[in-house]
């Protein structure tokens, strides 16, 4: 919503979607590195698997939705290219890695 309703009509369509896709990133990161405790990961193997599981829940919650609004296959896909300054694919890329990229040193995995 804010990227419709502020960050687009305020810098277009590039910029809109640079600055929406930077700001996603770091609320990612914020949410990993604050859920680190929560999460518990005992080494770098649950890690990744708790960045797999965010990744399937996302992915599977975008085509989803994306489904029951009437979207086709091709216009869902269509989010996932870098066309017009669009991060989506790194924002995902991200969301994949932020567990292991935000856990605390003191519980960095060593596995």
């Amino acid at each position: 919503m804010l990227r419709e309703a502020v960050l687009l009509p305020s810098f277009g369509v590039t910029m809109g979607f640079i600055a929406s896709g930077v700001i996603l990133c770091g609320v990612i990161l914020a949410i990993a590195y604050l859920s680190a405790g929560w999460i518990a990961a005992q080494g770098k193997k649950q890690l990744f698997l708790v960045g797999f599981l965010w990744l399937a829940a996302t992915l599977a919650f975008e085509f989803s939705f994306g489904l029951l609004r009437g979207l086709s296959l091709s216009e869902i896909l269509s989010a996932y290219t870098f066309a017009n300054g669009n991060l989506w694919p790194f924002v995902l890329i991200l969301t994949f890695f932020a567990p292991i990229l935000t856990s605390r040193p003191g519980r960095r995995a060593t596995r």
